[in-house]
């Protein structure tokens, strides 16, 4: 059995999609459909940069999206369709794409305002995010918990069996690693992002995000979406529509929904979109499944070869 997932932010790069988009018409269609739905030539910004530009978060979410549907457009017609779907955060917004959920011109839209507003409800504060490696969630949670004093730190996303990423005010996130030092981790790796995602920090945006969603066309899913929220399996659309606001404040639960995937007999799991960052967390959390990806025209000869060799399993 197959998932397809789709990466989140943090898996942008100057060029992704271009090869695939210069090769397959369906791929090239993506990048003009999503260009023609902001107003502007996000196939100029994947492929050319700037990345000081790529990387504003306003841009990021649109900017994978449209490149992990490029992927699955090439995809979809080559190799068997899956059992179920997930992404991470902004992959998730794919994920319900690919679903038959969300229709991508909208969903371009959407997810161009999300990362607006997230990027706005941190404006003014000083907040930081840190990936914490070697211990497991609930110790981590016990670490933020005892940092509180310094204000807001919180789990933000659960990502693979000892890899947990904090978020909050930035004093507090230094007091919650060096706390975490303490209770045994093996690094904590500051990461280089604009706002606080996924902790209570962003409900302004959450909220505002509301306004947006209650007026998209939200479908029943075809494939069942593994929700970042829950780690369950949502189909019906106004679930999915209440998961997408929740999820903007809430810590994705990746290493769950990976889980949830194995218990539902998932053997084979095929990233779509820049990077494969989810295929390593993926392998931490079920040791010896197998994992493919899908980004250029490399990778997608060798999971067509792959399919071809051993098929499905």
């Amino acid at each position: 059995m197959i998932a397809f997932v789709f990466p989140g932010q943090g898996a942008q790069y100057v060029g992704m999609g271009r090869q695939l988009a210069e090769t397959y018409p369906e791929a090239r269609e993506a990048f003009d459909t999503a260009s023609t739905a902001l107003g502007a030539d996000l196939r100029r910004l994947c492929w050319e940069g700037p990345d000081e530009l790529l990387r504003q978060t306003e841009h990021t979410q649109p900017a994978i999206l449209t490149a992990s549907i490029a992927a699955l457009n090439v995809v979809r017609s080559r190799i068997p369709a899956p059992t179920l779907t997930a992404g991470l955060s902004l992959g998730e917004y794919a994920a319900l794409v690919s679903s038959g959920a969300l229709a991508f011109p909208e969903t371009v839209r959407v997810v161009h305002k999300r990362g607006q507003f997230m990027a706005e409800a941190a404006e003014g504060l000083q907040t930081a995010m840190a990936a914490l490696m070697g211990l497991d969630g609930p110790t981590v949670e016990r670490v933020c918990a005892d940092a509180r004093g310094r204000g807001v730190v919180e789990v933000a996303n659960f990502n693979s069996p000892g890899q947990v990423v904090i978020g909050g005010e930035a004093a507090a996130v230094d007091h919650a690693i060096e706390l975490a030092r303490a209770a045994g981790a093996k690094r904590a790796v500051k990461l280089a992002v604009s706002a606080p995602f996924h902790t209570s920090l962003m409900r302004p945006a959450a909220d505002r995000l509301r306004g947006v969603l209650e007026k998209v066309d939200i479908q029943d899913a075809r494939i069942p979406v593994i929700s970042n929220v829950t780690a369950r399996e949502v189909k019906e659309a106004e679930e999915i529509r209440g998961q997408l606001i929740a999820q903007v404040a809430s810590p994705v639960r990746w290493e769950q929904s990976v889980r949830a995937m194995g218990e539902r007999g998932i053997t084979t799991f095929v990233e779509i979109g820049p990077g494969t960052t989810l295929s390593g967390l993926i392998k931490k959390t079920i040791p010896g499944v197998r994992t493919l990806h899908v980004e250029d025209q490399e990778s997608l000869q060798e999971t067509l070869t792959a399919f071809e060799q051993v098929g499905t399993r």
